[in-house]
């Protein structure tokens, strides 16, 4: 029987792991060592039928350290793997502030907190901010005060910190640079930085904007994580940002424009996508042989205003599927939306800000649930400028008809995928346009 050399046979490991979906539900996939948390993504969405929208993750979930984060797309998942403990898993999941801070940096690094911001003593361009945070040689520093859980105790201190590319430091005189001041805390090369899922009663924690800094090579040693505490929402995702771009620098870019770059054909079961800038979207008039751009704010409303009234007179969507006796309308209304990603049910306004936190808290990430103080009414929960808004959608009648409305009535829709769908392209009453839909898919 013939040998068979080195050259001609390779042989690569392959590990077993099992990747869940946020309704529980979980899928056994072969992983090769060199396949990175990006190729389990995309082999995840073939796999489940999702469209590729570049914004699937794959989360390092600890329950019992009530820790996770989402694995940036370069890591291979066999090395991550090797760090979880038994109890820790893989979650599939959206994030679409992955890489939003390269199209919006000044949302998540406030002057204040950037060092080189306030020396300069006028506003930093965002591609200039950018490139100091990619440029090895050159990184700004992010520095203000944040809460310490001391070890093995529950009390917190209060301490003035700078993040540098070497690593997350604390000053033991007050706010004083010096450098026989200052204590490293946690190393970059040698750490992860993790969002807290329990809530802040667990860690007796000042706020509600903890995070932890966990030593890759600690599985489940709790004496081991650096607890921390923000004051608010955008300082936390400063912190949380700066620590992903000075650990990983260039390549956190490389893998931002991957996506744009590659021209390769779309996978089956995934549908084209379209992305546009809400700053490209601008009102037509299409009443005459050519459409015309209506520069006039105030016809710009009043058009918009029209479209919605003229959507309510459309004929039923599901009489086009030809059933010999159609649904009435108004009980098509009430069942329609229950097919959309967007909704999710009887679930609590608790429910709803963990899975927008969790997916990432950028302008126009939306659900629709029902209410729980009206059960004839819905509550749409939308993401802007990080926090998390809820409005109520009340029912109407009119000359025997039910309608959806957002605001008492003055644009009705016969149901909810058209209020959605109108409010995507319209601002309306909202502080936003509906952009990102919260959705949640079964493995």
């Amino acid at each position: 029987m013939p040998s068979c050399s080195p050259d001609c046979c390779v042989f690569q490991a392959v590990e077993i792991i099992k990747v869940f979906g946020e309704d529980g539900s979980g899928k056994v996939v072969e992983v090769p060592a060199d396949m990175t948390a990006r190729d389990v993504c995309q082999l995840l969405v073939y796999k489940s039928h999702c469209v590729d929208d570049n914004c699937w993750t794959l989360v390092e979930h600890h329950p019992l350290l009530g820790l996770e984060r989402c694995l940036e797309d370069h890591e291979l998942v066999v090395q991550v793997q090797a760090g979880m403990s038994s109890e820790s898993r893989f979650v599939f999941r959206k994030n679409y502030a992955k890489y939003e801070f390269f199209r919006n940096p000044l949302n998540f690094f406030p002057e204040q907190m950037v060092a080189w911001c306030q020396e300069s003593n006028g506003s930093i361009p965002p591609s200039q901010l950018l490139q100091n945070f990619l440029n090895s040689s050159r990184c700004p520093e992010i520095q203000g005060f944040l809460y310490l859980k001391e070890t093995g105790r529950k009390s917190w201190k209060k301490l003035c910190m700078f993040l540098r590319r070497s690593g997350l430091y604390y000053s033991t005189k007050g706010t004083s640079k010096e450098p026989r001041h200052l204590q490293l805390l946690s190393d970059l090369e040698e750490s992860n930085v993790y969002s807290v899922t329990t809530g802040r009663k667990m860690h007796n924690a000042p706020t509600d904007y903890q995070f932890c800094i966990k030593p890759s090579k600690v599985r489940s040693d709790v004496k081991e994580l650096r607890m921390l505490c923000a004051e608010d929402e955008q300082s936390r995702t400063c912190w949380m940002t700066a620590f992903r771009l000075l650990k990983y620098g260039i390549l956190l870019y490389q893998n931002y424009k991957i996506p744009q770059q590659r021209k390769a054909p779309l996978a089956p079961f995934s549908a084209p996508v379209r992305s546009v800038s809400e700053n490209s979207l601008v009102a037509m008039d299409f009443s005459g042989r050519t459409g015309r751009v209506i520069d006039n704010p105030v016809e710009a409303q009043s058009a918009a205003l029209e479209e919605g009234h003229s959507w309510r007179k459309r004929s039923q969507r599901m009489n086009v599927l030809g059933s010999p006796s159609p649904l009435h309308p108004s009980s098509l209304s009430s069942v329609i939306h229950r097919t959309q990603l967007w909704f999710h049910g009887r679930i609590v306004r608790e429910e709803s800000h963990k899975m927008i936190m969790q997916q990432g808290q950028v302008d126009g990430l939306f659900l629709i649930r029902d209410s729980q103080s009206n059960p004839k009414a819905f509550v749409l929960t939308l993401c802007h400028h990080q926090k998390i808004k809820h409005f109520q959608i009340l029912p109407f009648e009119e000359d025997g008809q039910s309608f959806f409305s957002l605001d008492d009535g003055a644009t009705k829709f016969t149901d909810l995928i058209q209020l959605v769908e109108f409010y995507q392209l319209n601002r309306g009453v909202l502080p936003c346009k509906l952009k990102h839909p919260c959705t949640v898919v079964a493995l």
